[in-house]
């Protein structure tokens, strides 16, 4: 298992190799779904409670850090 981030993790063996929060099946992806559909910070920890609000400062800080990258235009 690779730590990608700060409670950030890829493991081949976990979720088909995406991105998850701390080697648990809950993936990067699955958090910024919830917050993207309105949910508040507060009620995503109540969704998965599992997560910490530690969590998901770091898979903020994670999505921001891959869309920051420059795209070439031809």
């Amino acid at each position: 298992m690779a730590q990608v981030f700060e409670r950030i993790t890829v493991d081949p063996s976990v979720c088909g190799g995406r991105p998850c929060v701390r080697g648990m099946r809950i993936r990067v992806s699955d958090v910024l779904d919830l917050l993207a559909s309105g949910l508040s910070a507060e009620q995503v920890l109540a969704e998965l409670p599992d997560l910490e609000r530690e969590d998901i400062d770091a898979v903020l800080r994670f999505a921001s850090t891959r869309l920051d990258h420059p795209i070439l235009a031809a």
